[in-house]
């Protein structure tokens, strides 16, 4: 009896050790969740106290100015003439007068074609026109004998109308002769080749001692024109109203072209004609620009990108284009109060040239906005002003009127950078693009 007892409480004391270590897993996992319940509330009153640490930021004030409406496109350089130089008769190449690219003016001389054949045609259609002039001479002196034999009843009359008719076909042979030898002067004149248009001649297709024809496909030159030269380039149809707007009421519009990086300006010229349909296939309508080109920056087949200025609003609110943010409420800035906080106000933009946003509504000039760090702010958030050195605005205008189409690249035009491109504000150009919290 005594012996399973003790047996008895022997088989009981893991039991006893379960419950224990049950109990102490339990104490820690409250601890535990006391740790993270107290970490949790500690993090969240230090980011309530560091919440009125002030945002540093960058303001600018608003001001007024001159804002240019241009409407940006890409363009095909292309030369006002473009000729194929080719021989009016058939010879043998005696001199070539040119060299390859050189720049040469109308009337130069570009070629020689042997001319002793035309020389040779044209002594003999001299000597038949004197012939004929002596013939003529000879009926005419006849005819005037005639005349006065008729008179004295001393010849037939029938004899004197056969003269008088001689003499007419005397005078048509010589009328003949003179066609000839024109015609025998003109092909000697085409001897030599001239050029027919100011510009750049390219590389010759003959050598000395070709013979060249009438009907050659390839010519002897191809000569372009490159002073003045055009730029031909598309806009969207919702352009076309604002631009035959303004060439209807008398004005001249700038045309500006710049590289295909569109960084460097190239020359400045002015638009010369608009096309006089609407490409159904892409809704653009083509135009034109002239350029002087008296630098010969600008070469046949180049592409550029052109800035056409349709208009300049004057005197108009301004503020900087790093300013605007879009959100919730809109396009809206901050605008800086005088207890170093920001308020959101929504505001109505206008048209964009480069660094600077035309305003149409929503705020007045000499009020301080932020123009960097603007990504972390929200309504009446406290601020610290620091300082930046200012941003010189880019020469190259980038501006567009809001709502209307831009240029797309067509297949056949190189894609431009969208930097420096005319481009119509959207939600992803500017930093804070989400709405404030």
């Amino acid at each position: 009896m005594r012996d399973v007892r003790i047996t008895s409480l022997t088989a009981g004391a893991p039991s006893w050790r379960r419950a224990a270590w049950i109990a102490l897993i339990l104490l820690l996992a409250a601890a535990g969740v006391w740790w993270l319940y107290h970490r949790a509330t500690s993090q969240t009153t230090s980011g309530r106290a560091g919440f009125n640490v002030p945002f540093p930021v960058v303001a600018a004030p608003v001001t007024t100015g001159n804002i240019d409406i241009t409407y940006a496109a890409l363009g095909t350089v292309t030369p006002l003439a473009t000729v194929t130089v080719r021989s009016q008769i058939s010879g043998q190449i005696t001199q070539i007068a040119f060299q390859e690219g050189q720049m040469v003016k109308q009337g130069d001389l570009l070629a020689i074609i042997d001319p002793r054949p035309y020389q040779a045609a044209l002594e003999q259609v001299e000597g038949t026109q004197a012939k004929n002039l002596a013939l003529l001479k000879q009926a005419q002196a006849d005819l005037a004998r005639y005349q006065v034999l008729k008179k004295q009843d001393s010849i037939a009359a029938q004899t004197v109308d056969d003269q008088a008719h001689l003499v007419n076909q005397y005078i048509a042979q010589t009328k003949v002769d003179q066609g000839a030898v024109d015609a025998a002067k003109l092909n000697l004149a085409y001897c030599h080749v001239a050029a027919p248009i100011n510009g750049r001649v390219g590389l010759r297709q003959v050598d000395i001692g070709n013979y060249v024809t009438a009907n050659d496909a390839n010519g002897i030159v191809v000569m372009t024109q490159l002073q003045p030269i055009n730029v031909t380039f598309s806009l969207p149809e919702d352009d076309l109203p604002k631009i035959m707007q303004r060439l209807a009421a008398g004005a001249s519009l700038q045309a500006v072209a710049y590289n295909r990086s569109n960084t460097t300006k190239l020359a400045t010229g002015t638009l010369a004609a608009v096309d006089s349909q609407i490409d159904t296939t892409t809704g653009t309508v083509k135009m034109r620009a002239q350029f002087d080109n008296k630098d010969g920056v600008l070469f046949p087949n180049q592409f550029v990108n052109i800035q056409l200025l349709v208009d300049t609003l004057q005197d108009t609110t301004v503020v900087p284009t790093a300013a605007v943010q879009r959100g919730a409420p809109g396009t809206f800035v901050y605008v800086v109060n005088p207890d170093n906080t920001v308020k959101v106000t929504p505001i109505k933009i206008g048209p964009i040239q480069g660094e600077s946003t035309s305003v149409t509504s929503g705020i007045a000039p000499g009020t301080q906005v932020v123009v960097d760090g603007a990504d972390k702010l929200k309504d009446n958030a406290k601020i610290a002003l620091r300082q930046e050195s200012p941003k010189v605005p880019s020469q190259n205008p980038n501006v567009t009127a809001p709502g209307n189409g831009t240029t797309t690249p067509s297949a056949n035009s190189p894609a431009a950078p969208p930097a420096p491109s005319a481009t119509t504000p959207s939600a992803s150009s500017r930093r804070g693009s989400g709405p404030p919290r």
